[in-house]
């Protein structure tokens, strides 16, 4: 909603005698009202129930005109804040508004349109520097499906604290180092030392692992040789790490054109090797603080159990270290190289938020004063069950994305068996990564994904491909408005390149000021007072950390645009103010789902 809108209305309560923050709301349904005040924290202070305070207030205007009557509205139509309330009624302990329709249009499409894909975005807060950091993928690894998820409620987290006004600084680390990379090492050695690498070098030694990973669990003697190779590399052997700097950049090199695909761009990359010797330093500076100390058998510990956490393992009794270790030198480098960050993000699985808590727990009693919190991911599932990397089930993500774009070429195919394959096949990757990325965040971080690959490109239902279409839904319709109309406008000049909608509204149609007053049917005040929400929801989805607030909302709002483009007729429009006016709609509609998508990683389509 409007802040503009919003501040009168607190003015109209503080009129009233409302006292103290006021929080306003959107009803459950429209019917309520366009916008809701709950009264319990007045009740509190005055001893009266929140429904007689309710109806109290909705007396207090009835009887003092706080709020102006309709059938006084034309007298001050230049006035719009004091035309924009209706009336005010009670539900329970809550007061609710209802906006003037035609008033509301006014007020929020000339924004919308002006601003266009800034529209949604908060002003700039130059102090807060946010770090994100993800999707923290390992090398000599497969990249799965629930790297995938990571990758995309990441890219999404980046750009919605982003549009709230931050500066947000995307990292990632890479944990290129420890008992993985061994067993890599021993399975390319043992199984693979004759063979020429493939042209997919990353999926290969992700194999690689896995197949070594399963033989090592049937044939416990040769566990010893994996613990000689992680020696090995720990003392930089000259063999063994020529081995492995070519092996790891092969990982680094298919993980990067992954993330180009994805839209995965970070301000720096943090290496695990580069780290793990700085964390054994702030170890030995833990045990001086006393912060440390030495546990059973020599390995050094943080007794946590005070707060609830148990006692951390940071260094084993043979001195190696472990994740901890490495990560509290990460700390340390991550505040050398971005001193003024006010928080910290990290986005991982959630197997890991005990972990986490631990280590944001140590980093505090160390001194790192900035906000520290954890985006854990929940895993995502085949229909058969729990994905393993050690075992081998799980779904790749280049398979995945290769089923995807041949289900949307097939289903492309159908639909326009005109178009060239070039066409075909650029719009089939477009729904593809769209149908994936959009899959990934719809459901929140917390909740668990059992993925379907049928359902996630459906061109029905809650899916990327539905917004996607919604989008070039509203575009065809500029077209077909663009088939009716001039070339050029009145002032001479073409509009050749222009998107369907920018043309038509830069045409002869437009050249007049379009009455926005005209939009007073129900189904466009509730397009409009969800059209006005985008800035909450990006502020809501940012603050829980949460990229579904906005994929519900765009839902949400492509069906409500569904019902209005059913019952208000668009190009067929009673008159030519009306048609200007709701085409108007349309193009806001269109730039508030770009603007949504756009903060999703999904891609737009013009056409379908």
């Amino acid at each position: 909603m409007s802040n503009k809108i919003k501040s009168e209305i607190e003015k109209i309560l503080k009129q009233a005698g409302v006292t103290g923050k006021i929080k306003l709301s959107a009803p459950p349904n429209p019917e309520m009202g366009d916008l809701s005040f709950a009264c319990f924290d007045l009740a509190k202070k005055t001893g009266k129930s929140p429904a007689e305070i309710a109806k109290d207030l909705e007396t207090s205007f009835r009887h003092h005109d706080v709020i102006t009557p309709r059938c006084r509205v034309e007298a001050k139509k230049s006035d719009k804040i004091n035309r924009l309330l209706e009336k005010a009624t009670t539900i329970g302990p809550y007061l609710n508004f209802f906006l003037n329709a035609s008033v509301l249009a006014e007020e929020i499409l000339p924004t919308v349109l002006k601003k266009k894909n800034k529209y949604g975005e908060s002003p700039p807060r130059p102090k807060e520097k946010i770090l994100i950091e993800y999707p923290s993928n390992n090398t000599h690894k497969e990249v799965h499906v629930g790297h995938l998820r990571i990758a995309c409620v990441g890219n999404a987290l980046v750009k919605l604290f982003e549009a709230t006004g931050a500066k947000v600084l995307p990292v990632n680390y890479i944990n290129d180092f420890g008992v993985h990379v061994a067993k890599c090492l021993w399975g390319l050695r043992k199984f693979h030392s004759k063979e020429k690498p493939p042209q997919n070098k990353q999926r290969w030694l992700g194999k690689i692992y896995t197949e070594a990973s399963r033989y090592l669990e049937e044939h416990l003697e040769n566990k010893e040789e994996v613990k000689e190779i992680l020696r090995l590399l720990e003392r930089h052997d000259k063999k063994i790490w020529k081995i492995f700097c070519q092996t790891r950049g092969w990982s680094l090199k298919g993980f990067d054109a992954i993330f180009k695909e994805l839209g995965v761009k970070h301000k720096v990359a943090f290496f695990e090797k580069d780290v793990k010797d700085l964390g054994q330093k702030m170890i030995d500076e833990l045990l001086k603080r006393k912060i440390a100390e030495v546990g059973e058998g020599g390995a050094i510990i943080v007794d946590l159990k005070k707060y609830g956490l148990d006692v951390a393992l940071v260094r084993k009794s043979n001195g190696s270290g472990l994740y901890l270790t490495s990560d509290l030198g990460l700390a340390k480098v991550k505040a050398k190289k971005f001193p003024n960050v006010t928080a910290s993000i990290n986005l991982t699985g959630a197997e890991q938020s005990f972990y986490f808590k631990q280590l944001f727990k140590i980093l505090e009693l160390s001194g790192f004063k900035y906000q520290m919190s954890h985006v854990a991911c929940e895993l995502v599932d085949l229909p058969e069950g729990k994905m393993s990397s050690r075992a081998g089930r799980v779904i790749l993500y280049e398979v995945l994305r290769d089923e995807a774009i041949k289900n949307a070429t097939e289903e492309t195919q159908k639909r326009h068996l005109d178009w060239p394959r070039k066409k075909i096949a650029a719009t089939a990757k477009a729904l593809a990564l769209g149908a994936l990325k959009f899959s990934m965040v719809k459901v929140g971080p917390g909740q668990g994904i059992t993925f379907n690959i049928k359902e996630a490109v459906s061109f029905d239902g809650f899916t990327g491909p539905y917004l996607q279409y919604s989008v070039a839904r509203i575009e065809s319709i500029f077209k077909k408005a663009n088939q009716s109309k001039p070339n050029k406008c009145e002032t001479g000049k073409c509009h050749a390149g222009k998107s369907k909608s920018d043309q038509f509204m830069a045409g002869q149609l437009w050249a007049g000021k379009i009455d926005f007053s005209l939009l007073n049917a129900p189904e466009e005040k509730n397009l409009i007072l969800t059209i006005s929400r985008l800035e909450e929801i990006i502020a809501s989805a940012a603050l829980n950390k949460d990229p579904s607030v906005l994929a519900k909302y765009l839902y949400d709002l492509a069906q409500i645009f569904s019902n209005f483009y059913e019952n208000c007729p668009v190009l067929q429009a009673e008159n030519v103010g009306l048609k200007a006016a709701r085409l108007a709609l349309a193009k806001a509609v269109k730039i508030v789902l770009e603007k949504g998508l756009g903060i999703l990683g999904v891609p737009i389509l013009k056409e379908m």
